[in-house]
């Protein structure tokens, strides 16, 4: 997994900036009720979709919270006084706390169903009933979008995809949070190129080939073959599901 702290400066600029984060925040809000409370978003990152949140639903009490004290920081830049440092397998919050929760681009970071399931089962507990939870994912899937890229790539190791949606709904099922809706949006500004995919290869973006691993330049060499090295191929298209809690009996 890439180090998120040294990652921090730079994330926003890599990952489509501010019009990725529109398109995000847009997404999200469709999924959630518009009507005082409270909101977590847990895994907040730089805060940049945190951020929209809070400034389109100012009813809304928004919180961030993440493991990452470089993100932690560049959030709290954002939302003064509304981010804290917190592991979203064990968030340091009461039962019953919000009417809303929020987890964008984390899932499919953790290393297996067990660490998925603490984190679904987490944003369950800190649900009101009634409440709604709001995550990606297939992630890695968003990617693959039919370029001359992607059948490079196509014979790299992957690992198996922690938050593919059915393996998501059922973990969410497990923690009486029920399926309510789901929505698309795009990437936009991170379509590939075959020269951005090499330095992201050679940085280690592709988790099963770290920096140093001696298939990287191989697939680099079968990307630099590749025309029009610097356009970019195709946005991905992200998903979004949401959750309701059911109500206590």
């Amino acid at each position: 997994m890439l180090n998120y702290d040294k990652e921090a400066d730079a994330y926003d600029t890599l990952r489509g900036g501010e019009p990725r984060a529109e398109a995000a925040a847009r997404a999200v809000l469709g999924l959630i009720p518009d009507r005082p409370g409270r909101l977590l978003d847990a895994a907040c990152g730089t805060g940049i979709v945190t951020r929209r949140i809070a400034a389109a639903r100012p009813a809304l009490r928004v919180t961030g919270a993440d493991l990452a004290p470089g993100m932690a920081h560049r959030a709290t830049a954002r939302l003064p006084g509304a981010i804290l440092l917190a592991d979203s397998r064990r968030l340091p919050f009461a039962d019953a706390t919000f009417d809303a929760v929020t987890s964008i681009w984390l899932l499919h970071l953790l290393s297996d169903a067990a660490e998925v399931r603490a984190v679904v089962a987490e944003c369950a507990r800190v649900l009101r009933p009634g409440g709604v939870f709001v995550t990606t994912v297939d992630k890695a899937a968003a990617h693959d979008v039919g370029s001359d890229i992607d059948a490079v790539l196509a014979p790299r190791p992957r690992r198996p995809a922690q938050d593919a949606a059915e393996a998501v709904a059922a973990h969410a099922a497990e923690h009486g949070l029920q399926p309510a809706a789901g929505a698309c949006f795009t990437g936009l500004g991170q379509g590939r190129s075959p020269r951005s995919t090499i330095g992201d290869l050679r940085r280690g973006w592709f988790t099963v080939l770290p920096p140093g691993d001696p298939r990287v330049e191989g697939f680099a060499e079968r990307l630099a073959a590749l025309p029009d090295q610097d356009r970019r191929r195709p946005d991905p298209r992200f998903r979004v599901r949401s959750f309701r809690k059911l109500a206590a009996a």
